[in-house]
C-alpha cells in the first residue's frame, strides 16, 4: 500500500513509542518522514529505522515547546523538501500529579509541549500546505481529554484543548483542502507508560476496565493515524476517533 509516495510527514515526539511507530507505518505507504524529537539521539534512530526498512527518513532535533526554533526548524523542512503534507503532532510528556502536588513548572511544561507545541507546529506548516491546497494534521489527544480521570489533571486538560483546536482548525483551514483530524487513543503499551511505578502491580487494574482485556500496541494506534493522513480520509476533518478498547463508548 503506497498511497502516501511522494508526500512529506512530520511526526513530532518521533523518538520513541507511538511516535516512533507513526513513523514506520508512513514510511512502509510511501511518504518521506521527517522525525522530530527533543532528544535528538533518537529522532535519528528512528529515522534510521525506518531507512533500514527501506522508507525514506530525516532526523529533526528541537523542543516544541520552543517556538522560535520549532518554526526555524519546520520551515526550513518544507524549503528543502519544497513541500508538507502530513503533520502528526504527537510530541507529549507524563506524568500524574495530584492537583496538591502539581508545580507551577509541570503545568506551564505540559501545555506548552502539548498545546503551544501543536499550535506552532501546525502554524508552521500552513503556508506549505496552502500553496497545495491540501494538507492533513492530525493531533494525539488522548481519552482523559474527552473524559478526565481522577488525576493527572493538567495533562487531561491539554488534551482537551488539543480537541477544541482541532475542531476550530478543521472549520478555519477547509477553504484550502486542509484536514483537520484528532486520535484520541485509550491505553497504550509505550516505553513511557511501562516505565511507570509500580506499572506491573498496576497493569492488572488499568486493563481491567478495557472491555476488549488489553492495553493496544503503539502500532494499532499508527493505522488510525495512517488511515487520517490518507485520501482515504479526505472527506472526514474536524473528528475525533478514539481507538481505545471500548474504555471510552461516547456518542448518539
Amino acid at each position: 500500500m503506497r498511497e502516501l509516495d511522494g508526500l512529506v510527514a512530520v511526526i513530532t515526539g518521533a523518538g520513541a513509542g507511538m511516535g516512533k511507530a507513526h513513523a514506520q507505518l508512513l514510511a512502509e505507504r510511501g511518504a518521506r518522514i521527517v522525525a522530530q524529537d527533543i532528544d535528538g539521539v533518537r529522532a535519528e534512530q528512528t529515522a534510521a529505522l525506518v531507512r533500514s526498512e527501506g522508507g525514506e527518513a530525516v532526523s529533526l532535533a528541537c523542543d516544541v515547546a520552543d517556538t522560535a526554533a520549532l518554526t526555524a526548524a519546520l520551515t526550513g523542512i518544507g524549503e528543502r523538501f519544497g513541500r508538507i503534507d502530513i503533520l502528526v503532532n504527537n510530541a507529549g510528556i507524563g506524568g500524574e500529579p495530584l492537583i496538591e502536588d502539581t508545580t507551577e513548572d509541570y503545568f506551564d511544561r505540559t501545555f506548552a509541549v502539548h498545546v503551544r507545541g501543536s499550535f506552532f507546529a501546525g502554524k508552521a506548516v500552513l503556508p506549505f500546505m496552502k500553496k497545495q491546497r491540501y494538507g492533513k494534521i492530525i493531533n494525539i489527544s488522548s481519552i482523559w481529554g474527552m473524559v478526565g480521570h481522577h488525576y493527572a489533571s493538567p495533562y487531561c486538560a491539554a488534551k482537551a484543548a488539543l480537541l477544541g483546536l482541532t475542531k476550530a482548525w478543521a472549520r478555519e483551514l477547509a477553504p484550502w483542502n486542509i484536514h483537520v483530524n484528532a486520535v484520541a487513543p485509550g491505553g497504550v503499551l509505550t516505553e513511557m507508560v511501562m516505565a511507570q511505578p509500580d506499572i506491573d502491580k498496576k497493569m492488572p487494574q488499568k486493563v481491567a476496565r478495557v472491555p476488549l482485556g488489553r492495553y493496544a500496541e503503539s502500532r494499532e494506534i499508527s493505522y488510525t493515524v495512517g488511515f487520517l493522513a490518507s485520501p482515504r480520509s479526505d472527506f472526514i476533518t474536524g473528528q475525533v476517533i478514539s481507538p481505545n478498547g471500548g474504555e471510552v463508548i461516547v456518542g448518539i
